[in-house]
């Protein structure tokens, strides 16, 4: 699978404004969540650079003692729901933020070292050492996390569960692993990209849980729905003949996502589910590179989830 694709990629450009030291780190949450899990299930949709408003809600949920015993995420869900298992507020936008523009982490180390547009390896290995992971923690057995990917043969979604799959970083690293300009990544055997290609969000696989109440962090605002396409010569181009399955799934990627989110919606209303979804609508690239929009979400999500904490306890509780 090659990297060069007919998309238009601009996620390195970096103009003067994206440039600017935008950010005051100082403000940013730090702190250590609390040990007591209340039993439930989280679910994080993915959405590339929009994932820093699920980073935002997360770190308000830790701050208010919200620390649910299950969590499954997809692509950037997966990658920004390891560090609320590991109970640390405030590492995934610090380090984010930090080395945005970083070449190691997203730019032309990251797709030397990693085949694709993030530095996986850099960031797990060289950037953790700035702000470790809390492995203890994260690895608690009370405490389930499951990262979703796509495998490429079959176009369905595969559930890696952490102290149950060979190797949960790398399961996370394919569940952020970008189509058309990455390469896939080899688990087991298999190959595998973002876990978004076949679910955005696994509601199905959530409703077959043992875990009896279910929040999921939405990505986009609660009125958005995707513009059906008549086809993705895209996906024709990159996957057509050796991949089939992972064609359709992009194909059809438009029409599944709106039915997916009307079955939420009605699944929020009688009460199954609570949803925490963006009070306004998100406007940024998918590669954002401004820095400080990027902070804007992020704390978008933080106050969202301040805002959404007492109804979330009520429902948690019920």
């Amino acid at each position: 699978m090659s990297l060069l694709s007919p998309v238009k990629f601009t996620g390195f450009r970096k103009n003067e404004e994206e440039k600017k030291p935008a950010v005051n780190f100082d403000e940013l949450p730090r702190g250590t969540a609390g040990t007591e899990l209340t039993e439930g299930l989280l679910v994080l949709e993915g959405g590339a650079w929009r994932g820093m408003y699920t980073q935002g809600a997360l770190d308000g949920m830790m701050e208010e003692d919200i620390n649910l015993s299950a969590v499954i995420g997809v692509s950037a869900g997966a990658l920004s729901g390891f560090s609320y298992v590991a109970g640390q507020i405030g590492r995934c936008v610090y380090l984010n933020l930090r080395y945005r523009h970083d070449p190691n982490y997203t730019g032309a180390g990251a797709i030397l070292r990693d085949h694709g547009v993030t530095g996986f390896s850099y960031l797990f290995d060289e950037l953790s050492k700035e702000w470790p992971l809390d492995e203890e923690r994260f690895n608690d057995p009370r405490r389930r996390f499951v990262a979703v990917a796509t495998n490429i043969e079959t176009g369905a979604a595969e559930y890696f569960e952490k102290g149950k799959c060979s190797d949960i970083f790398k399961a996370i690293q394919a569940s952020a692993t970008v189509p058309y300009v990455s390469e896939a990544v080899e688990i087991d055997g298999k190959r595998y990209l973002d876990g978004g290609i076949a679910t955005r969000i696994p509601l199905d696989w959530a409703l077959e849980q043992p875990e009896k109440k279910i929040v999921i962090i939405r990505t986009r605002d609660r009125n958005y729905r995707k513009k059906l396409h008549a086809t993705n010569r895209v996906a024709k181009m990159e996957y057509g003949k050796k991949y089939p399955n992972l064609m359709y799934d992009l194909y059809e990627e438009a029409e599944h996502y709106n039915m997916l989110i009307d079955r939420i919606d009605m699944l929020e209303n009688t009460g199954r589910l609570f949803v925490l979804a963006p009070s306004v609508p998100i406007s940024i690239r998918r590669f954002e590179g401004n820095v400080e929009k990027l902070a804007e979400v992020y704390w978008l999500g933080y106050h969202d989830a301040k805002k959404a904490a007492g109804p979330m306890k009520e429902y948690l509780k019920g």
